[in-house]
């Protein structure tokens, strides 16, 4: 059962609660709040802000229970706080350190006792919502430990609740946020009896022998098969008892030649019996994904009229840009939905889906296929380089499978399209609301190293997926590992890796001699990052080689393909690890002939050439072995990804042209889009003039009955706004201390409405970090 808090006392309204994760069960993100509205919002204020001493990311929708409001600190240490002031009531400290963003709460009540709901990391906690104490009833001290009951060894296992569970009846319903790569946990979804923690129902989102769906997958996947896991949160019909739950890829999550077939119920929609978690209906979104298009979000649930009926449906928004709308009872599409024809990947083991769904409805996202016309004109300098770094990439649109060897163009990029804020739904207008991002990303595959020393293979297999073969990421999103351990000490640096921080989840099964040669190897200069490189220093001759060597390449190859050998590939492609890729005659002859854009020197010969090869750690003899051979972890892979690379300018602004982001109404009677506005700017662009270019915005919308909508968001110029609903015309906006990247919330208490959010910023490497909560209302 849910309090939802709404008290009269005659005509006017007093309280109303915002009291579960994104205001309702139903995901709609609505308020019937209208005390501000379109005409006296320009008169908002600051009402109270609590500021909670810490600094990290907070993606916290708050909950709001009569007087209280419930929240998260950047450590995951939960506060009370007074709704009304700000004031703080209790907190709780888990004494775990706290790494991963909690998105929100659980909260159940029968009307005399209630119980508070949280995700700490790996755990799923319930606390007395009065006291802040721990139910101690509640599985192992108020506390259930959700690496257990998957079938393989827990303390191996990483798991993590960011998005909350739903509640329903004397049911919390969870699922969990698991590593992209092997080894990963199956993603269940788990149902716990409140009062004590007891396992009630399980659905595998990896089939068991004899479930449907098994035969989707190649024979006994599940023993070794990991994740698509429900990571991003669901939504509940509690009047039919029906869950819904969108799902995420299969691992890893670029390359599917350990998992030949569609890999249901990875990428689904999920229509489970809240009651017994039987599956009720289900559709795929993307069959064997190989390109990160998780369902990104909650379904909203709504009711809308067809043929002159109230369908009782459901609206689900994407990562590629387009709108799914379903009957959520029987599942049947709203909107006609087809398969298409999809080009087959090439590279070797890898067997495509021949076809991939997409609605009849147009997207959101309307560009859906990079071309050189889309490309950045921000400057003159910038087009150039855009023109010619985009002629060397692939571009095939959505669904183009990426290759060995030449990086693609994937766009909309890995962060949608629609994000982890989904959507808002006003029940009255019939109207849908959506921010999302128009960021070109860039991705490819390279053969999985093999004969690397322990610490590459370890690097290769478990952090490249992220962070890149070159160590160089895509800071903020994914930061730099090149000289790291400048920066933290060891000790740090295995404590993240242990545990995890922010997007990065933990490595459990990173212990021992691997964490100890992981280390070794993130603390060696990235240009020399094999064992194999590094046996050229073991005599005073070859070191003099190897300065030699060094001495030709920064004046012969450093210009293009970097100081380190970290190159900017496409166009430069890396050499770090090029001797275990390439014989030493063919590297030989590619320098005297040149390749593509990289010109021939036949004047490069005799010592010089000898010298150049040894520092690219090429040998005569063959590949050096490693002093030691790597154990095998677990890895099923026979390609790994280069890693996530956003399609920046030299500059680091977008090398497409704007907008970059957008906020869009959709009227769902039609499916026609209403309006689409860009969302956000960058400031030092719009200092220059240019203004409303729209920006990368992570947290979704709330739409009240005063025909507003407000929306955080925006990562860079950290404002929060007040649109009206209807037009999308900019009425209020404020500047936060720190970017809002989270769903806000609106609340009455003593008849005042409220509109609170988080401030803690962090995507933005020039912009302050912290943490904090800001609450808004009308001047009293």
């Amino acid at each position: 059962m849910l309090a939802f808090g709404v008290s009269i006392s005659g005509a006017a309204q007093k309280n109303l609660d915002w009291p579960a994760y994104n205001g309702g069960v139903n995901g709609d993100h609505y308020s019937p709040l209208k005390q501000i509205d379109r005409g006296n919002v320009h008169r908002m204020r600051v009402a109270w802000q609590f500021d909670t001493g810490e600094k990290g990311q907070l993606q916290t929708n708050p909950l709001i229970v009569g007087r209280t409001l419930y929240g998260y600190t950047p450590t995951e240490k939960i506060i009370a706080l007074d709704a009304a002031t700000g004031q703080l009531k209790w907190k709780f400290d888990p004494r775990i350190q706290g790494t991963q963003p909690g998105r929100g709460f659980g909260y159940w009540t029968d009307g005399d006792q209630s119980l508070l709901f949280a995700g700490i990391m790996n755990f799923l906690y319930c606390l007395d919502p009065q006291t802040g104490k721990l139910v101690a009833s509640f599985g192992e001290n108020g506390r259930v430990d959700l690496r257990k009951g998957l079938g393989r060894d827990f303390e191996t296992q990483s798991v993590v609740l960011t998005s909350p569970g739903v509640v329903y009846k004397d049911l919390i319903i969870v699922g969990g946020r698991n590593p992209e790569t092997h080894p990963a946990p199956p993603g269940y979804i788990r149902a716990y009896d409140v009062h004590t923690g007891q396992q009630r129902w399980v659905f595998h989102t990896i089939p068991l022998p004899r479930e449907p769906g098994y035969e989707t997958w190649p024979k006994d996947a599940w023993k070794t098969a990991g994740a698509a896991n429900n990571w991003a949160g669901m939504s509940l019909d509690a009047e039919h008892g029906i869950l819904y739950a969108p799902t995420g890829s299969a691992v890893m999550d670029f390359y599917g030649g350990d998992r030949v077939g569609d890999d249901l119920y990875a990428n689904c929609i999920l229509a489970l019996d809240a009651e017994t978690g039987k599956l009720l209906w289900h559709f795929q979104g993307v069959h064997h994904d190989i390109w990160d298009r998780d369902f990104p979000s909650p379904p909203a649930l709504f009711t809308v009229e067809r043929d002159g009926k109230p369908v009782q449906a459901l609206a689900q928004t994407t990562k590629q840009g387009y709108l799914y709308l379903f009957n959520r009872i029987t599942g049947e599409p709203l909107s006609p939905i087809h398969e298409h024809p999809y080009p087959a990947s090439t590279v070797p083991g890898e067997t495509t889906s021949p076809t991939q769904p997409l609605p009849d409805l147009p997207p959101y996202s309307e560009r859906q296929k990079l071309t050189e016309d889309m490309l950045t004109t921000r400057t003159p300098e910038a087009h150039a380089w855009a023109v010619k770094t985009f002629r060397d990439l692939r571009s095939g649109g959505q669904f183009y499978p990426m290759t060995v060897g030449q990086q693609t163009v994937v766009f909309p990029g890995f962060d949608g399209g629609a994000e982890w804020g989904g959507p808002a739904i006003d029940p009255v207008a019939k109207v849908l609301f959506v921010n999302e991002n128009e960021m070109a990303w860039l991705g490819g595959l390279i053969p999985r190293e093999t004969s690397g020393g322990m610490g590459e293979q370890v690097y290769s297999d478990q952090c490249a997926l992220c962070h890149g073969v070159d160590r160089a990421g895509s800071p903020p999103t994914f930061p730099s590992l090149v000289g790291i351990d400048k920066r933290l000490t060891g000790e740090k640096i295995a404590e993240t890796i242990q545990r995890g921080t922010g997007r990065m989840p933990s490595f459990p099964n990173i212990t021992g001699d691997h964490l100890q040669a992981l280390l070794e190897y993130l603390r060696s200069d990235a240009a020399s990052s094999t064992k194999k490189e590094l046996a050229s220093l073991t005599d005073q001759s070859s070191q003099t080689a190897n300065a030699a060597g060094a001495t030709v390449y920064a004046s012969r190859c450093a210009i293009c393909h970097g100081d380190h050998r970290e190159g900017i590939p496409p166009s430069f492609p890396m050499l770090i690890g090029v001797g275990s890729r390439m014989s030493e005659p063919q590297i030989a002859d590619l320098i005297r002939h040149g390749k593509g854009r990289m010109p021939p020197m036949p004047n490069l010969q005799g010592g010089e050439l000898q010298a150049l090869l040894e520092f690219l750690g090429v040998h005569a003899g063959g590949a050096v072995e490693p002093e030691t051979a790597a154990p095998k972890l677990e890895s099923q892979d026979r390609y790994n990804f280069t890693g996530y690379k956003k399609f920046l300018d030299p500059d680091g602004y977008p090398a497409i042209a704007p907008p970059w982001g957008t906020l869009n109404a959709i009227d769902l009677k039609s499916g026609r889009i209403l309006w689409k506005i860009p969302f956000g700017e960058y400031p030092d662009l719009a200092l220059q003039g240019l203004k409303n270019t729209g920006s990368e915005n992570y947290g979704g919308p709330v739409v009240t009955a005063g025909g507003l909508l407000f929306i955080g968001a925006t990562v860079y110029d950290r404002k929060f706004h007040a649109f009206d609903s209807r037009t999308g015309k900019l009425l209020w906006e404020y500047q936060l201390p720190f970017a809002g990247m989270a769903t806000p919330a609106t609340y009455m208490v003593d008849g005042r409405q409220y509109v609170v959010t988080v401030a803690t910023g962090g995507r933005d490497p020039k912009s302050p970090v912290g943490g904090a909560y800001v609450a808004f209302a009308l001047p009293q």
